[in-house]
């Protein structure tokens, strides 16, 4: 099959005028112009060697392309997107919680919505978010999500790393429960990884086995950390609502009144010898980091730590954060990505509206820079740098096709886009949502 488009951004370089894609199953064969395209396919075919097995097709190299050619017209052809950090279980909880006074006042207030929540509400929750996520152009996700146990009830419509989200701050002492039970709820996902929910709420004892688990099976771990200045406040001073929000249900603590979340997340996480010397930074998806002093700065500075980072700007909004220090992790060689986190703290899944309002925040970052935080980025987060984010030969045919005009910046518009996608590319099949 040969998809031909206005223009092909490929994520390598100068998007591609007339452009075309050669797709062979579910893999991306070639791409160029599309005049190129068409002649090295027809080359390809003529040059295959015959078959003499009567009951095989004939071997290809390329697609055919007699009446195998898709042409979407005036349209921007370009990779899928990847959602680096969604909690997709919550996407039946869109418009129920309104801004709190604090972070401890959310966290009861979500805390209260999900104890209404059945497994068949989890269950129609996460299908319905996986239907929003693809109808907005999104391919890939890393979900997290609390009901490990229901993922062999759940056809995942797009590709999902899925992360069992860990909480044992109400557990004490069932560290090792808590994560073989999540291992066994996994066995069915093609790939997935472990969440400590935070600092806050997963003892010493729980990211100790996770990291064990982490070097055994060779997965990601992920982590929402440096939030809020309510986490802040707790770990360094030891004060605070979520401070005494947490003591009050019985939290140790301990660990407060001498680090910040940074200092605390690297202490713990290297606490171990066995562990420091397997360590794999690269392993780590960090969500949030907004909150970091000056003092941890020079520590990331001299410590070259360089775990991914993911930001999700509309939720940043929601909870009214301190603003995201874009520049300073980037300078420092941090891979930035975008998600959207959940809809208990965003109104939807549209990875267009958090590269827009990412754009608002940061007008100096380039809009093909931006594009990267949903492509290129995630994909190498995901260690799946050599088979998505791009259109390039040899990687999956995530793709999906956006209007586009001549004589405007091609990456303007796709950071413009509010619409559903028109048509989308995935495990081998093609879907259009207009009629073509």
């Amino acid at each position: 099959m040969i998809i031909r488009a206005r223009t092909v951004v490929t994520m390598d370089g100068v998007p591609i005028d007339n452009g075309a894609v050669a797709i062979s199953g579910d893999r991306i064969i070639d791409v160029g112009k599309f005049d190129e395209i068409k002649v090295r396919s027809r080359k390809s075919i003529d040059d295959s060697p015959p078959d003499s097995s009567p009951s095989r097709a004939p071997r290809l190299r390329r697609p055919a392309p007699a009446g195998s050619v898709v042409d979407l017209g005036e349209q921007a052809l370009l990779p899928g997107l990847i959602n680096a950090h969604c909690h997709l279980d919550y996407t039946c909880l869109r418009g129920k919680i309104s801004p709190q006074k604090s972070f401890a006042d959310w966290i009861r207030a979500i805390n209260a919505e999900k104890a209404k929540l059945s497994p068949k509400d989890y269950l129609a929750s996460i299908n319905e978010g996986f239907a929003e996520a693809k109808k907005f152009g999104t391919t890939t996700v890393a979900n997290l999500t609390a009901v490990p146990e229901l993922l062999s009830q759940i056809p995942a419509p797009i590709r999902t790393s899925w992360f069992a989200e860990l909480i044992d701050v109400r557990a004490p002492g069932r560290a090792n429960e808590i994560v073989d039970f999540a291992i066994e709820s996994l066995k069915s996902a093609q790939n997935w990884g472990l969440a400590l929910h935070a600092l806050f709420t997963a003892s010493k004892d729980l990211f100790r086995r996770c990291q064990e688990v982490a070097r055994q099976e060779n997965i990601l771990l992920t982590i929402h950390l440096a939030e809020s200045r309510e986490e802040m406040e707790m770990f360094r001073n030891a004060s605070g609502p979520l401070y005494e929000f947490l003591k009050s249900i019985g939290r140790p603590m301990d660990d407060c009144g001498d680090k910040t979340p940074l200092e605390h997340f690297l202490r713990v996480r290297d606490s171990s010898t066995a562990l420091r010397s397997a360590r794999n930074d690269n392993d780590w998806l960090v969500a949030h980091l907004n909150e970091l002093t000056e003092g941890d700065f020079d520590l990331l500075e001299r410590s070259k730590e360089r775990f991914h980072v993911v930001h999700s700007p509309r939720s940043h909004d929601y909870f009214k954060h301190s603003r995201f220090p874009f520049e300073r992790l980037r300078t420092l060689g941090f891979n930035i990505c975008l998600g959207t986190d959940s809809l208990a703290s965003n109104e939807n899944l549209s990875l267009f509206a958090e590269m827009r309002r990412f754009h608002c925040s940061e007008p100096g970052i380039s809009p093909d820079e931006i594009l990267d935080m949903v492509t290129v980025n995630p994909a190498m987060a995901l260690h799946q740098q050599t088979t998505l984010g791009r259109i390039r030969p040899g990687f999956h045919a995530d793709l999906i096709a956006i209007p586009c005009s001549k004589g405007r910046d091609v990456f303007d518009e796709i950071i413009g886009f509010h619409d559903p996608v028109a048509w989308m590319f995935l495990g081998g099949k093609q879907k259009y949502f207009w009629h073509c």
